[in-house]
Parts: structure tokens; C-alpha cells; sequence
């Protein structure tokens, strides 16, 4: 058995992340042959889950769904208590063994959730019982929704916004009551007026440009890092964290020879994310550099026809819109990047555009789709999983 699993960010006030929605499924048919579903689930994470769900969402809260039948057999109790959240779903039908099960649930100290929840009376009981309850904005109104919270404020719930997509959206779901959000708005631009690209933002496009050339002019990259301190110190620091340094450093010249191009442009691939990322969500960022190093080594270990730098570049671009509060098409004219590389970016296709397109799928949850592009490129999905997982890993640890 194999087991493919996506995370979807929560999201606090401040958009910083307090937890992941873990989706799940065993296998391209999504089921397990000849069982049923309760031992299916439990097949699923004992055999997976038990060990790995919290390496994959690190120190954060996982949000995992259960169905009817998994929950009534408190499996659920398998997986540690302390980052789980319990999520009813909202074809759970409330009734007295459900009950009677998130009672158990309660007095053993874990936390629960009500996904996609629709108001009912029939609910009222369990209500003392529940930590967050998750209402779909785009299906159940805000106004409903604003005295619902209201109503309920005594039961110290804490109240979570489903599929959230714009920026507006974000801010009336806030200015209404709700403490969580989910949805992807974090990774579009936020309906905010224009703002103009900081000199660093220049320094970095420019960069960006410079890195794409099959020969790198180190002169005139040091005379760009040169120009922004930040990024004078971070290369400094890259180099000591990638190299056994034999002499001292004398001069930004020095460090560029030094790290060889494979590692250059790496390092300002990095740099363009993470100097954008100042007025950004921090899972911006770190989805960012996942998607650049799921790319990167599925083209290595895949029969593709790229290089494994330009899958990178295309993973760590592939959200630069929304970093920037620009359009990507407009960015990427200025960039002198393959066609191929900019087709994949601004319309998904070609082999790129595959590799984009099944990342982004992934990444929803979405496995058909996963499937279908698996095909196309001719890697198996297992491969995709556990390098999505790896990904997952990396791009959390990763720092400079």
C-alpha cells in the first residue's frame, strides 16, 4: 500500500500558519482491494500516518477528515492527541453513537472540528464538546455565518473560514468573528493597490535575468549584490553554510567563483522568493521553494527532456505574481527565460507545463488530475509521492 498526501495551509489573523488540512487517499483507485472503508482508514494510518502525518505538518496542528464509520470505532485514537484535530465531515449524520463517540473524544483530550458545517439543531449537543467548527464562505453567507459566531461565542469555539480566494473576502471573514482561514488566496495576488518594486525587488528581477544566460557574467552579478546589503550578507552566509572554506573570502567576486554556478543559481533563485516575501504569508514562501524542489528532482529522476535548473527556476517562479502584486506575464517578459519555460509559467503546457500542472494538483488534492499528468510525463505516482513529501520536508528546513 501506498499512501499520497497534500497539506493545505490554516491560516490565524495575521496570516501566519497555525496548521495544516491533511488530504489523503491509499492509492490511484482510492481504496484498498477487497476491505472495507473502516479497515481501509485504519490500514491508512496505522501503516502511514501513525509515523509520518506530523513530519509533514512539523510542529503545526494537523486538521485530518474521518469519516462516519472511523469515527463511531474511535479510530482516531490511534495517532497522538497532541497536534491532531479531529474533523467530523459534513456527511456525518449526528446521532447517538456519534455522540457517544466525541464524548470519548473529549475525555481522552483531543480536539475536534466540524468541516463544511450547515447549522441544525440536531447539532446543539454536541457543541460543548467541539474546538473549531470550518464554514465554506463560498456556500454558507457571511451573514449567516456573522450570527452564528455571535450566538455561540459562549462556547468558546474557534471559528474557521473555508475556501477564502480573494483578499476582500479575507478581511469581512475577519471583521465578522472568524479566528482560522483556509482557502487560496494566500497564493494569488492580494486585491490591494499596486505598490512599487523596492529597489531590493529590482535587484533581484535583475538577478534573475542574469542567472538565466547559459554563461554567467560574475561582474556584473557582483556589481548587483553589491548595490543591496542584505543580499551582500546572505551570500556571504550562503557560501559559509555551502562550502568547506579553505581561504578567506576577498572579495563578492570571490563568493560568486566560489559557490560555481549550479549553486548561484540556486541562491538567487531563493532570493527573489524570500525578498518578496516581506509583506507576504510565510507559507507563501515556503510553498515556493517546495514547488521548486519537488520539480527539480522529479526531472532528475524522471526521462524528461529539461534540465533540472530550469524545473527549479520554474517551481520558485510559478508564484512570483503573487509575491510581487504583478501579473506573472508582465514579470516574465523582462526575464530572458526559455519559451518553453515561460509557456509552462503563463499557460501550462508543454512538459513543464505538465510538471506545474500535476504539482499544483497535488497540492489541491486533486488526484485525478495527478493521475492524468503522471501519465503524460511518464513517472509513477509513488515517485511523485514521496517526493512531494520530501519537498514538503526540505522546503521547511530550509533556511539562509
Amino acid at each position: 500500500m501506498y499512501s499520497y498526501v497534500a497539506r493545505q495551509p490554516i491560516l490565524d489573523t495575521d496570516k501566519n500558519t497555525i496548521g495544516y488540512e491533511l488530504l489523503f487517499r491509499d492509492g490511484p483507485k482510492n481504496s484498498f482491494p477487497d476491505i472495507d472503508a473502516e479497515q481501509a482508514t485504519s490500514r491508512l494510518l496505522s501503516d502511514q500516518f501513525m509515523n509520518s502525518c506530523y513530519n509533514t505538518t512539523g510542529n503545526k496542528l494537523a486538521f485530518i477528515n474521518f469519516p462516519y464509520s472511523s469515527l463511531i470505532s474511535l479510530i482516531p485514537t490511534l495517532l497522538s492527541k497532541d497536534k491532531l484535530i479531529i474533523e467530523i465531515l459534513e456527511d456525518c449524520e449526528p446521532t447517538d453513537e456519534l455522540f457517544q463517540a466525541v464524548i470519548i473524544f473529549h475525555q481522552k483530550g483531543y480536539k475536534m472540528a466540524l468541516d463544511d458545517f450547515i447549522p441544525d439543531s440536531r447539532w446543539n449537543r454536541f457543541l460543548p464538546y467541539i474546538d473549531f467548527i470550518k464554514f465554506d464562505i463560498q456556500l454558507f453567507p457571511l451573514s449567516e455565518a456573522k450570527s452564528f459566531i455571535h450566538n455561540n461565542l459562549h462556547h468558546k469555539i474557534k471559528f474557521l473560514a473555508e475556501k477564502v480566494e480573494t483578499y476582500e473576502e479575507f478581511q469581512q471573514a475577519k471583521q465578522i468573528g472568524f479566528d482560522y482561514f483556509q482557502g487560496y488566496f494566500f497564493s494569488k495576488p492580494e486585491m490591494l493597490q499596486q505598490r512599487v518594486i523596492e529597489p531590493s525587488e529590482l535587484v533581484t528581477l535583475q538577478l534573475c535575468s542574469e542567472i538565466s544566460t547559459p554563461e554567467l557574467d560574475y561582474d556584473a552579478i557582483e556589481k548587483l549584490i553589491a548595490s543591496d546589503v542584505t543580499l551582500s550578507y546572505k551570500l556571504l552566509k550562503y557560501v559559509n553554510a555551502s562550502s568547506v572554506i579553505s581561504k578567506a573570502i576577498t572579495s563578492f567576486k570571490h563568493a560568486l567563483i566560489y559557490l560555481g554556478q549550479d549553486k548561484l543559481r540556486r541562491f538567487i533563485s531563493l532570493m527573489t522568493a524570500a525578498h518578496a516575501n516581506q509583506h507576504k504569508p510565510q507559507s507563501l514562501y515556503v510553498l515556493s521553494i517546495q514547488r521548486a524542489r519537488i520539480c527539480e528532482q522529479l526531472v532528475i529522476k524522471g526521462a524528461f527532456k529539461v534540465e533540472p535548473n530550469q524545473a527549479f527556476l520554474m517551481g520558485m517562479f510559478s508564484l512570483l505574481d503573487a509575491l510581487l502584486d504583478k501579473p506573472l506575464s508582465q514579470l516574465l517578459t523582462n526575464l530572458p527565460l526559455s519559451e518553453e519555460l515561460k509557456l509552462a509559467l503563463n499557460e501550462g503546457k508543454g512538459e513543464l507545463g505538465h510538471l506545474l500542472n500535476a504539482v499544483k494538483a497535488y497540492e489541491n488534492a486533486d488526484w485525478e488530475q495527478v493521475n492524468n499528468h503522471c501519465n503524460v510525463l511518464g513517472i509513477s505516482e509513488e515517485l511523485f509521492a514521496s517526493q512531494y513529501a520530501e519537498s514538503l520536508q526540505w522546503g521547511d528546513d530550509f533556511t539562509i
